[in-house]
């Protein structure tokens, strides 16, 4: 099946090109008057230049063309060349049917199926997600759903950090409260299976240990060196490592179960490692891997590439752009794109992906720059398979990244508890689910709560900002998660009803300018998810899903479903409000949103 659109831009194209004309000029949009059109094409004025013709008369010529299309109902020359066209009532019907019939969704799997990686999460040992962590996992599990949806084979890595310095700090820090004794011991063990730490252990020591290596160079040397032996293999340090992860990776995956997200991998920094070895003597073999002060760096800026640099002294001097990549740092150890290039390889060898996808802030730009040149200057990856999707920050009413009213970072689960508490107040404020067992009232604002969140966020712009405001993203009215739920969940009651009352679907028959609307719009969804999908963004899929909550609810309001004057009229009307139904849920799907059957 082909949306409207789509296919209108075909014959258009057809139209333009029969009269001499680049079909490719011939591009087929939404209507800037839709109380004129519903679809316009403005290419004979570009066209016409070209040709040195006019445009007005250039336009009629095409518009002559389309008028025997039997799915138009009529089609006019507006201004100076604007090509208007008007749908045909059955031709609404047509397309809102084949819709209502695409429940396997068909018509949004458009591309040649690739295998992508999503590289998503980021979350670390020992550290409590907090707020900074939000957007990168809604983001980038939203792109996982879309992706799949159009046809993909993705697979959604969490990319633990858990290798590191941050590792021999808590060795160290739980050697010196003698937690940990039975791994401290040198040789094979064997070690206790059972986790000597809990996960307030590791809340707790990982800050301390933290400052204490900042104050404390003996401290820090100790850790330096409690890395080297984990890395190296040390068997106590590795027994007790696993641990580290096993007691976060359990508390981090229930955090991300309440947001509705979740991994295919979770693959760690660890997990390159082993091919640490093997990469650098490659790097080293093809002559990337050059000495500069000590250190050794791949060079990734290319001829002609410089920036402004400051030096010590002051003085500013013009240096290759984007900076050497730092593989080996002057006392030997290897550096985060080290790992981050390793991985690169790992993923080569193990999956085999044509295209990587890092949802990661935008203030790690310049490193995946870096990363992502050294990597097709390897051959670890064909260049452009690698993309760094950065996104903006959620913000306080200040402007600032949001923040504690204590000035500190808000814990991701104190955030999703605020969410669930504003959640409930709002319900019963509005007298919604307080006639529901308790048990059921909780999950309803549990799905409100992350409807709001998620919403929030993904409604906007990936590349932008936001000010984070929880009464307003709470609000059952206006562009929020709350409004879209409530409106699922009314056609949810509708069909209810209906079937209750015996009113069965019938084919659907376009005559109401609601019934057009909402037709329209159902239309639409194809090239919403193709326009996400080629962007990246996610908050097309949500601004397709706020206009047909609206289209839907003019059409509630217009168009009386259960009271129609007839059978056929129900019928027709209910098929309407159960396509919009399978749609709304598909898009709130797309974007992690769960929808409640009832409130």
């Amino acid at each position: 099946m082909t949306d409207l659109k789509t296919s209108l831009s075909e014959a258009v194209g057809a139209a333009f090109a029969a009269e001499g004309v680049d079909k490719a000029l011939a591009r087929v949009t939404a209507s800037d008057r839709p109380d004129l059109a519903d679809f316009q094409s403005n290419g004979a004025l570009a066209a016409a230049k070209a040709l040195k013709a006019n445009p007005r008369e250039l336009a009629a010529k095409v518009a002559e063309r389309l008028s025997n299309d039997p799915r138009l109902s009529s089609v006019e020359v507006a201004g100076p060349g604007f090509i208007n066209m008007k749908l045909s009532n059955a031709a609404l019907a047509q397309r809102a049917a084949e819709v209502a019939a695409d429940v396997e969704l068909a018509g949004a799997s458009r591309v040649e199926p690739r295998k992508v990686v999503i590289d998503y999460g980021g979350p670390n040992v020992a550290k409590p997600m907090h707020v900074g962590h939000l957007r990168s996992a809604i983001i980038g599990e939203s792109l996982k759903r879309l992706f799949r949806l159009r046809g993909d084979d993705v697979v959604g890595d969490a990319h633990f950090g858990d290798w590191g310095f941050q590792m021999g700090l808590l060795i160290t820090a739980c050697g010196d409260e003698g937690l940990a004794d039975a791994f401290m011991a040198e040789g094979d063990g064997p070690f206790p299976a059972e986790t000597p730490v809990t996960l307030a252990d590791l809340d707790r020591l990982y800050p301390l240990a933290a400052g204490k290596a900042k104050e404390d160079p003996a401290f820090r040397d100790r850790a330096r060196k409690a890395t080297a032996e984990l890395q190296g293999g040390r068997p106590g340090y590795r027994a007790l490592w696993r641990h580290f992860v096993a007691v976060s990776r359990e508390a981090l995956k229930r955090e991300y179960d309440d947001l509705s997200v979740d991994f295919d991998l979770w693959n760690g920094e660890s997990d390159a490692d082993p091919l640490m070895d093997e990469m650098i003597a490659d790097l080293k073999t093809k002559g990337l891997l050059v000495e500069d002060d000590g250190a050794q760096v791949v060079h990734v800026a290319r001829d002609g590439e410089t920036r402004k640099k400051k030096l010590a002294d002051g003085s500013v001097i013009e240096a290759p752009s984007p900076p050497p990549l730092l593989v080996i740092s002057s006392e030997g150890s290897a550096m985060y794109g080290t790992t981050d290039l390793a991985t690169i390889l790992d993923r080569k060898k193990s999956i085999g992906p044509d295209l990587i996808l890092y949802v990661v802030d935008e203030r790690q730009a310049e490193h995946f720059e870096q990363v992502f040149r050294a990597a097709y200057l390897a051959g670890y990856a064909p260049e452009k398979s690698l993309e760094h999707l950065g996104f903006g920050t959620m913000n306080g009413a200040d402007g600032k990244p949001f923040k504690t009213r204590a000035g500190g970072v808000l814990k991701l689960r104190d955030l999703i508890d605020q969410a669930t508490e504003k959640a409930r107040e709002r319900l019963h404020e509005a007298k919604l689910g307080d006639d529901l067992p308790a048990e059921e009232f909780e999950d309803i604002a549990h799905k409100v709560a992350i409807a709001a969140l998620k919403f929030s966020d993904l409604s906007n712009n990936r590349t932008t900002s936001y000010v984070f405001d929880l009464d307003r993203f709470m609000s059952f009215e206006g562009k929020t998660g709350p409004y879209l739920l409530y409106q699922a969940v009314r056609v949810k009651s509708l069909l209810r009803k209906a079937a209750e009352q015996g009113v069965a679907l019938a084919p659907i028959v376009i005559e109401e300018a609601a019934e057009r609307d909402l037709a329209l719009t159902l239309d639409a969804f194809d090239a919403a998810t193709a326009d996400a999908y080629d962007k990246r963004s996610p908050n097309l899929i949500a601004e397709h899903a706020y206009r047909l909550a609206q289209s839907f609810s003019k059409f509630y309001a217009a168009c009386p479903i259960l009271v129609a004057p007839d059978a056929a009229t129900k019928g027709s009307r209910l098929a309407l409000a159960a396509a919009t139904l399978h749609q709304l849920e598909t898009a709130l799907r797309l974007l992690g949103i769960e929808t409640p059957e009832r409130m």
